[in-house]
């Protein structure tokens, strides 16, 4: 994607989410695509926060659903222990393997990377503007997030971030999109999740990634 549709994205994006509690701040495309589907895709919300989790990952795999993709959350694949022990990468590994057996070809992987006081300066930055190749290496190098329970709670904006990966059987394991969005209302959960998962949709479709709608042609328009 040219830095010329980076840019309007960002403007329009700004003028849709003026009233919400998100924003859509940057976004990376690979290159080499211009659509992506996927047969199945798992929802993983990285945080210590479990309540938070499940309300993020269960509104997203329905807004997903809702819009005809196939997905799954992460608490209903993972085993319960699975988030509790950090993972190796030989464990990553053989986790892909269990997804592409169970029908997964993609991942979307969502964590918050920095949090700010609007006041102060930066408090904290966790691989912030880092592209990883892999599932497996963002994950296996922001698996603390699990741990870091209360961490976040003090301040005011938060800079999250949606990757999303394919694990095609066929293809490379690569990363295909990355957005950065800003969080400023973090403490009312529900409105946050809500607005961020508005965000992230309206995304995809622009990208064409994962939720492809179908264009209308001269034919298909009766005048």
């Amino acid at each position: 994607m040219n830095k010329l549709n980076t840019y309007i994205i960002l403007i329009v994006a700004g003028l849709l989410m003026s009233c919400s509690s998100s924003e859509l701040v940057e976004v990376w495309t690979n290159p080499d695509i211009d659509t992506f589907e996927a047969n199945k895709v798992l929802v993983i919300g990285m945080t210590a926060d479990t309540d938070g989790r499940k309300v993020f990952e269960k509104k997203l795999t329905a807004a997903l659903k809702k819009n005809g993709v196939k997905s799954e959350r992460s608490l209903d694949f993972f085993e319960k222990s699975f988030t509790k022990s950090p993972k190796t990468e030989e464990e990553l590994l053989a986790m892909e393997g269990k997804l592409l057996e169970a029908g997964f070809d993609a991942i979307l992987l969502s964590k918050v990377l920095a949090v700010e006081d609007k006041i102060t300066v930066v408090k904290a930055y966790r691989n912030l503007d880092k592209n990883f190749k892999s599932f497996k290496d963002d994950y296996y190098q922001n698996q603390d997030i699990y741990y870091e329970d209360g961490y976040y709670s003090a301040y005011e904006i938060y800079h999250a971030e949606t990757s999303l990966y394919c694990i095609c059987p066929d293809k490379e394991r690569e990363l295909i999109w990355k957005g950065s969005i800003d969080i400023t209302e973090p403490e009312n959960v529900k409105k946050a999740v809500g607005d961020y998962i508005k965000v992230l949709i309206w995304a995809l479709k622009g990208q064409k990634l994962l939720i492809i709608e179908e264009e209308l042609n001269n034919e298909d328009i009766d005048i």
